[in-house]
């Protein structure tokens, strides 16, 4: 049985019954992984918490601004709330695949493929943004070593 999705352009695309079965497995693994994800940012909250209420005497280096408690909490919260999007958007794109194919609902499967552009194209940037990071670490790295090799 093939179903018709119509594309922008005016032209058909047919999925036929194993794209849709390759379709229905792939919203299995998706939700899967996306649970498993949002356990994860369960975890970084609850770790964020153990952070506030630690004894003082394993925070107690100086070297963290505002007190090592309250940066290692916020720094948790901040990769909680980071990690939140890309497995929220891996979420929608399983839940909209599911209801696509059990439906035959083009609206959507139109909205699942929107949110996996978003959960790559932000998987994506953070990436560049991380690589860049790394980049910039590693050339202050390199000056670092230089100038260190010169006082020598």
């Amino acid at each position: 049985m093939e179903n018709n999705l119509h594309v922008e352009n005016g032209e058909n695309l047919v999925i036929d019954w194993r794209s849709k079965e390759f379709l229905k497995e792939t919203a299995k693994w998706t939700k899967f992984l996306a649970i498993l994800g949002f356990v994860g940012i369960g975890l970084m909250v609850l770790g964020s918490l153990v952070m506030l209420f630690a004894p003082s005497s394993l925070m107690s280096n100086g070297d963290f601004p505002f007190g090592g408690k309250i940066f290692m909490m916020l720094l948790y919260l901040a990769f909680a709330v980071l990690y939140y999007f890309p497995i929220s958007y891996l979420y929608q794109f399983s839940e909209n695949t599911k209801k696509a194919i059990e439906n035959n609902d083009n609206n959507a499967i139109r909205d699942a493929f929107e949110f996996l552009k978003s959960h790559y194209k932000f998987i994506g940037i953070l990436t560049i943004i991380l690589l860049a990071f790394y980049a910039i670490i590693i050339f202050i790295g390199l000056i670092g070593a230089g100038a260190a090799a010169m006082m020598n």
